[in-house]
């Protein structure tokens, strides 16, 4: 899309804080991906600024969520102060959602259908402007599921509607394999990112059969298990994504 000098200016300064980005737009499978920059996400707790930066990182995906019943995750929902924090020491921040999951104490999000859809999108918004978060920035919205087209179609679809309806596709973003994101590009519910060619997809390797999304702006490379730990920063194991576009939905390159 058009941009005017000042948002091209603003586009440059942001993406300077992805060091090596050029590399990562080339990026189409994963192991080409690999010589990307990286963004954390994690739930735990807040892992210093610093201790981020120390391990290499360009920024983090943190929650505008709030805990499930039963648990209590200190990087959940993501605070003013601790964002602040991260921008200080020159991280990009992205925003995610999410608050059910797969047999946890509250069920998948996308299940409860586009009456669930409005009252995400009201609670996402509500966080990541609380925290600062930019005002034409996305929020990636998690389907962390394998589902299959019939459950996109009827359950997950109309959720996504719910959530547009709040806060329009273009800050609307997908977390999920490659098939959810396809589906989600080709239906018109997440937003397009201002690198040519890239969608608001954030996709896992899980459900993606070592494949990746040509169009997508992000790619959860590593997934912490406990069969597959991922690296630790800051006294957590965390999950690592690469960054496979100049404008993968940072903040500060939407204020």
């Amino acid at each position: 899309m058009p941009v005017s000098r000042r948002d091209a200016l603003r586009y440059a300064t942001a993406a300077a804080a992805l060091t090596g980005l050029s590399a990562a737009t080339c990026a189409g499978t994963p192991a080409a991906a690999a010589a990307a920059p990286t963004l954390i996400d994690y739930a735990m707790r807040q892992i210093p600024a610093q201790d981020i930066r120390a391990a290499g990182h360009a920024g983090v995906i943190n929650y505008v969520s709030t805990s499930r019943p039963g648990s209590s995750f200190g990087a959940k929902p993501i605070t003013l102060p601790y964002a602040r924090a991260l921008n200080a020491s020159g991280l990009v921040i992205v925003s995610n959602y999410q608050y059910g999951k797969p047999g946890g104490t509250a069920p998948s999000d996308f299940t409860r259908g586009y009456p669930g859809g409005v009252v995400d999108a009201r609670t996402a918004w509500q966080l990541h402007t609380a925290a600062g978060g930019g005002q034409s920035a996305p929020v990636f919205f998690s389907v962390d599921d394998d589902i299959d087209r019939a459950t996109w179609s009827n359950v997950v679809l109309p959720w996504f509607r719910g959530i547009n309806s709040v806060i329009g596709a273009q800050r609307t973003g997908i977390y999920g394999g490659i098939k959810a994101c396809q589906w989600a590009a080709s239906d018109g519910v997440i937003g397009r990112s201002r690198s040519p060619g890239r969608v608001w997809a954030w996709q896992t390797r899980s459900w993606s059969g070592g494949q990746v999304y040509p169009a997508a702006v992000l790619y959860q490379r590593i997934v912490a298990t406990a069969s597959n730990p991922g690296p630790v920063v800051g006294g957590i194991e965390v999950d690592v994504n690469d960054v496979l576009a100049q404008d993968c939905g940072q903040w500060n390159l939407h204020p």
